[in-house]
């Protein structure tokens, strides 16, 4: 360590006789390790010994089984190495009083309740509230009683009858599932239909088939959308999963695969390939464990095989999802419980230095429980994206040496977080004991520049302070540098990295660019790249009130394509359309009126104050309905929407932008663009069916897809 903290840095002291400095070498990582097979012998020799095995011969048969018996090893082990053992004490009490909710919900209201009460025609529920509970009750309450009458059952047959009828109720009917709707004890899983697998309200007065959502969500600006399901409804996801490693059958895992003779993975009814997770996590096995009441663990078994699961999960990847083994019915919602598992220890004092330890040393790893010794090798990594950050972090723990460059520009960090000083130098950094301390609003956070299109292509449906803490991963590492403002092939050609000392270099630079509609008008102003769209309103920082950037955008809004990045450019450019207006007006106040402007700029303006008036004036529930008096935002896609790369890839994405007020136009092929007197975007010519269709359009912006880079 000498060298790495400087004199006025005391390393914090851990467990076990390890440093807090440790934890960041290869060879302190070792110490650590050994200092863990001391824990386990004493506890449990067989065990010790089993793991040893393993590690000198993997794979082996029974990996899932090992891992699931280190798991209360390995929870009891962290807890002592940072000192927070009654608060992981706190946590594990949490998911065990949880825990009837879930046995209660299998055994009597799914198993019992629902085949035993057919008609809930005569139920009164207020009378049963009462007569089982007095009055108004919780969920938990209800199963905690349920388990006690449950033990004697022939004491408690009134009682057991009379629930069974609520139960009955509150699963099946209208107004039961509305009363419980934010619960989990009563929600059934609801039956698949692959052409229906979002509520629409479609209609057809305007030409061509038109769906939206009546059940809409009222967005203000950008802060995050979605904070994602609690640890109750990560527990119900935990429990409904079947834990199918056991008879080697966790298609969410491996994918689902034919029936033999036929060969290869099945695919939905849309033709796409359920082939699971593409890292072939242990789903089943964090299940069986969180379920158990141990997130640590659970923690530690997912980041076998993604270290990274900070920049996926919940709104990012659901292939899991896909190749559930519940094929008729809503899946396991894995990612949900992946992203609560990583915010529970989060939450945890110390739980970032948790997290980031797990990707380092961790004990469920059979084949590379620590990083590898040092190789001497340096690799020029292109692109700080998910392909490239993900890379760097294996690369590290594989030995090499890593350099990576991104043509955006990096904002540093502060030194006491990172360890690098904003020229670069190494510096000695502080543990971080609570997350708040890395975490911003969504709606005021500095694009920093990191994390390729996971800064400025996904929106605040994700919360991207996860992007501050997988940086951290990297950058306090010694093994690790990288570059922001390096263009590869430009600024950096290929010869200059191997004339100057790199042995290998690794393109992460991105899928593809955008397609270009050929089209009269293509090139008219107001109309854009849905990708130039995302990246200028996130990286100009022009979502934010108080930013002077210029990013214009005007009612109606046409976004043409079916992708998922026509979905998040459709919500964002509708969110952003009332900051725009409304810090318009703001600097018009402040400006006052006297100032020149054009016929076509006067009439802008004019549109953008009534506008910001009326939004001004209204009430919260009202914004959205003012926004789609004004034309709103259309997505305007080929094919049927059942067709749409965004439906078959994640529908759920699909019904939450309804929701925020967006429309999907389907059957519509763009044939050109209409201009006003100024060449400003007025319209969008489509062919619909040997018919032609306009679309107002002030705005269009293109998601016609992607060609190779």
């Amino acid at each position: 360590m000498k060298g790495y903290f400087d004199d006025n840095f005391t390393p914090m002291k851990l467990g076990f006789g390890i440093r807090f400095g440790d934890l960041y070498e290869r060879e302190g990582l070792v110490r650590l390790d050994q200092a863990f097979l001391r824990f386990l012998g004493e506890a449990d020799t067989a065990l010790h010994d089993r793991l040893l095995a393993a590690r000198q011969n993997p794979p082996i048969k029974d990996e899932s089984d090992l891992l699931v018996a280190l798991a209360p090893h390995v929870e009891d082990f962290l807890p002592q190495l940072f000192g927070i053992e009654a608060h992981a004490r706190m946590l594990a009490e949490k998911h065990n009083e949880l825990a009837p909710l879930y046995s209660v919900k299998r055994q009597f209201v799914q198993r019992r309740a629902l085949h035993k009460v057919k008609d809930i025609a005569g139920v009164d529920a207020d009378a049963l509230e009462k007569q089982l509970f007095g009055g108004p009750f919780t969920e938990l309450q209800f199963a905690k009683k349920l388990s006690e009458w449950l033990q004697n059952e022939a004491g408690h047959a009134e009682q057991l009858e009379a629930a069974a009828r609520y139960a009955a109720w509150a699963t099946t009917s209208s107004e039961g599932r509305e009363k419980h709707r934010a619960g989990v004890l009563f929600k059934a899983p609801r039956k698949l239909d692959y052409l229906r697998l979002i509520p629409v309200h479609s209609e057809a007065k305007n030409g061509f088939p038109e769906h939206s959502s009546q059940h809409l969500r009222h967005r203000d600006g950008f802060k995050l959308t979605d904070g994602g399901t609690d640890l109750v409804g990560a527990l119900d996801e935990a429990n409904y999963c079947i834990w199918c490693h056991e008879q080697g059958k966790d298609s969410c895992s491996k994918g689902l695969k034919e029936k033999p003779p036929a060969e290869g993975f099945r695919k939905t009814v849309f033709g796409v390939a359920l082939a699971g997770c593409p890292l072939e996590q242990k789903i089943s096995e964090f299940h069986m464990v969180k379920a158990r009441g141990e997130p640590l663990a659970a923690l530690g078994i997912i980041a076998v095989d993604n270290p990274m699961l900070a920049a996926t999960g919940h709104r990012i990847c659901n292939d899991c999802m896909k190749a559930c083994i519940y094929q008729k019915q809503e899946p396991v919602n894995i990612p949900q419980a992946e992203t609560r598992t990583l915010k529970d220890v989060l939450e945890l004092p110390w739980g970032f230095e948790i997290y980031s330890l797990l990707t380092r040393w961790n004990p469920f790893d059979i084949r590379r429980p620590y990083p590898k010794p040092a190789t001497g090798r340096r690799i020029l990594v292109v692109g700080l994206g998910p392909a490239g950050f993900t890379l760097a972090h294996h690369l590290m723990n594989d030995g090499h040496t890593v350099v990576a460059i991104d043509g955006l520009k990096i904002e540093p960090l502060e030194p006491s977080a990172s360890g690098v000083d904003p020229l670069g130098n190494r510096l000695p950094f502080q543990p971080i004991k609570e997350i708040r301390q890395l975490r911003e609003d969504l709606d005021r956070r500095v694009m920093a520049g990191f994390g390729g299109v996971a800064e400025y292509g996904i929106t605040v449906r994700w919360d991207k302070n996860f992007l501050k803490i997988i940086r951290l991963l990297l950058e306090r590492r010694r093994q690790f540098a990288m570059f922001g403002g390096v263009r590869f092939g430009g600024t950096l050609s290929v010869e200059d990295a191997f004339a100057g000392g790199f042995d290998h270099v690794a393109l992460c630079a991105g899928a593809g660019r955008p397609t270009v509609l050929e089209i009269p008008n293509g090139f008219a102003r107001g109309v854009r790249a849905a990708s130039d769209f995302l990246m200028a309103l996130q990286l100009t920082g022009a979502a934010k009130r108080e930013s002077i950037a210029n990013l214009q955008i005007r009612l109606p809004v046409v976004v043409v394509g079916g992708g998922l990045t026509a979905i998040d450019t459709a919500t964002e450019s509708l969110a952003y359309y009332a900051v725009q207006v409304e810090k318009f007006l703001a600097r018009y106040e402040q400006l006052g009126a006297d100032i020149s402007w054009n016929a076509e700029e006067r009439r802008i303006a004019e549109e953008f104050l009534a506008h910001a008036r009326a939004l001004r004036a209204a009430r919260p529930e009202e914004r959205l309905g003012l926004l789609k008096s004004w034309g709103g935002v259309t997505i305007a896609y080929r094919r049927r929407l059942v067709d749409s790369p965004s439906y078959t890839l994640n529908h759920e994405e699909v019904e939450k932008a309804l929701q925020e007020g967006i429309s999907f136009a389907e059957g519509l092929s763009p044939t050109r663009i209409e201009v006003d007197e100024h060449g400003h975007a007025r319209a969008v010519r489509f062919a619909a069916e040997g018919k032609e269709i306009e679309l107002p359009a002030r705005s269009v912006l293109i998601a016609a897809g992607t060609q190779p880079n």
